[in-house]
């Protein structure tokens, strides 16, 4: 692997940032200082380190973004901004986003190379509740509550009734287990009522940090990827 590329995996900085740390010569390699970005090292087995400190390397990173709106969650695409557009520097090719959200909902989006624990969060067999921010073209009425929270039969799909906290007159959570197709925007609609904006603002125990603004990432806490992996685990149905 690439000196640079190590170093802006492991969150060190851009890799324009990387290659003026290794131009100042705060970069060393098993105790020799390097002047070359583009250096071939062994991510494993050679000790690399900036201004004195070990860095780290991760076989798995974990990032909370911020989705925006007008981005598709797909690791790429000819035509249309992706998630993974909004990294920088870009992400390796194996990550890839944990689930889908609709081009025009905004909100928690987990981007990770986990494919077992992405796997365990996304299984129908588990159920890992997904919190949103429901946004209404009518005020919500308390029989629409009622139809919400029971399951609902359409014609293609059952859905589970979801877990309603209504926030005020055209706002409402909705706690839903499934994370099904265009699943919120269709119950929404089938109660008479439509959604005019979406957030999701959990997926289990993992809650959209608000200090992110859109189009913003961070890493996960180790307290927070520790409870992710743990309702991964899940009951099964």
């Amino acid at each position: 692997m690439r000196l640079d590329k190590f170093l802006a995996h492991a969150q060190i900085g851009t890799r324009s940032e990387v290659k003026k740390l290794v131009r100042k010569k705060r970069v060393t390699c098993n105790g020799v200082v390097t002047v070359k970005s583009d250096l071939e090292i062994d991510a494993d087995h050679d000790l690399i380190m900036v201004d004195g400190e070990e860095v780290v390397y991760e076989a798995h990173l974990y990032i909370m973004l911020h989705k925006p709106q007008d981005c598709i969650c797909a690791t790429a695409d000819p035509d249309q901004m992706t998630v993974m557009d909004l990294f920088d520097p870009p992400l390796p090719n194996d990550y890839f986003p944990v689930g889908r959200l609709d081009k025009d909902t905004t909100g928690l989006v987990l981007i990770c190379n986990d494919g077992k624990l992405a796997h365990q969060l996304l299984s129908p067999r588990h159920h890992v509740d997904k919190l949103y921010e429901v946004h209404t073209a009518e005020a919500i009425t308390s029989s629409q509550v009622a139809m919400l929270s029971a399951d609902i039969q359409l014609k293609d799909v059952c859905y589970r009734g979801a877990k309603v906290e209504v926030r005020d007159t055209h706002c409402m959570w909705m706690r839903i287990a499934e994370g099904k197709f265009h699943q919120v925007k269709r119950m929404v609609a089938h109660c008479g009522n439509q959604v005019v904006s979406l957030k999701r603002l959990a997926m289990g125990p993992l809650t959209l940090d608000e200090t992110l603004g859109e189009g913003e990432y961070r890493l996960l806490t180790d307290e927070e990827l520790a409870q992710l992996r743990e309702c991964g685990k899940g009951k099964r149905s």
